[in-house]
């Protein structure tokens, strides 16, 4: 005849295990989001300078002006057609754009923007901005992001090395 007591903790380490292994995919669900976030929150301003770069590589210029922001000419009145065609065209000061290089080479998030850095030929890196608010693309005001902590300036060119693929 079985005691009051012989059944006692049976239970426990069935719920133990439960609760491992809860606690264990909570954790793995949370870095798998982070990471997920962390990667693909550019995508849309990246997509929006790799529609510029497809129009300049195909030199369709005008396209590629429309894409900057300027569809009209009082929008950019201080970048005009002409300077556009001298930076981005056959004829630009530093070297035309090659379509073997042309490309998004890296990507950060700063303030209300988004720094990009593109690789127009073998000599030559622009950085671009994409303002987050209307998706308008501008040279960079400035070639590093300002402000920064050190735990995000950690963070991007650690886990950053991974969107590399990416772009």
């Amino acid at each position: 005849m079985p005691g009051y007591l012989d059944t006692y903790g049976e239970g426990e380490e069935q719920r133990s295990r439960i609760i491992i292994r809860s606690v264990v995919t909570v954790i793995v669900v949370v870095i798998a989001v982070s990471l997920g976030w962390y990667l693909f929150k550019n995508h849309h301003q990246e997509s929006v300078v790799r529609t510029f770069l497809g129009d300049v590589k195909r030199g369709d210029l005008a396209g590629a002006y429309r894409d900057w922001g300027c569809v009209s000419a009082k929008v950019c009145s201080g970048y005009e057609f002409e300077k556009f065609q001298q930076d981005w065209g056959s004829k630009a000061k530093d070297g035309a754009p090659d379509p073997a290089i042309l490309g998004i080479k890296d990507s950060e998030t700063c303030g209300t923007g988004v720094l990009l850095t593109v690789a127009v030929n073998s000599a030559r890196q622009e950085k671009l901005w994409v303002e987050k608010s209307n998706d308008a693309i501008s040279f960079a005001p400035y070639p590093i992001c300002p402000h920064k902590s050190p735990y995000a300036i950690l963070m991007h060119r650690t886990i950053g090395k991974l969107r590399k693929p990416l772009l």
